[in-house]
């Protein structure tokens, strides 16, 4: 994907029962063109999902994907509602077009959302930038765990996995 346009996420997947958010940065380009979270082939978020909810395969619908999630109270969204990027890589984020999406509208509707983890470092840091000033009467946890995205190569799937089950914790 080129810069030229400002590249658009996608809506929440959530219930408003949710009591855990769990927060990408933006969609890679695999996931843009399947109009799916994390729908990369390498990336470990479906896999570890899987063995820490149980009751789906990594590769079944994503509807019935999906529909784990909410089951077991977890929310998945993005930090970024829009922004210009060359590539699928969150390096490659031009901070200037960075749009953050409305968590104060998202909080307010689901308020039972006690804990927030990010998936990755680029999530955290730009919540924290953008997000984070505009929610000071919210009290939250707020949890930064290993990206699952393949592009972050440094852990294995193992040491992933390990670091997402205090994920349990929260559901």
């Amino acid at each position: 994907m080129t810069a030229d346009r400002p590249l658009t996420g996608f809506p929440p997947v959530a219930t408003e029962n949710a009591r855990v958010l769990i927060l990408g940065s933006m969609p890679g380009t695999a996931s843009l063109q399947a109009t799916q979270y994390y729908a990369h082939p390498r990336n470990q978020f479906w896999p570890i999902m899987s063995e820490l909810l149980g009751g789906f395969a990594p590769a079944a619908a994503y509807a019935e994907r999906t529909a784990a999630l909410q089951v077991a109270g977890i929310a998945v969204w993005d930090v970024i509602r829009a922004c210009t990027r060359v590539g699928s890589l969150d390096a490659d984020i031009d901070d200037a077009s960075l749009q953050a999406n409305d968590f104060v509208s998202f909080f307010r509707q689901h308020d039972k959302i006690e804990h927030v983890y990010f998936n990755g470092g680029k999530a955290e840091a730009t919540y924290r930038r953008h997000v984070s000033p505009g929610l000071d009467n919210l009290t939250m946890q707020y949890t930064r765990l290993p990206s699952t995205s393949p592009a972050n190569a440094g852990m294995t799937y193992q040491q992933k996995l390990a670091a997402w089950q205090v994920l349990l914790d929260s559901i």
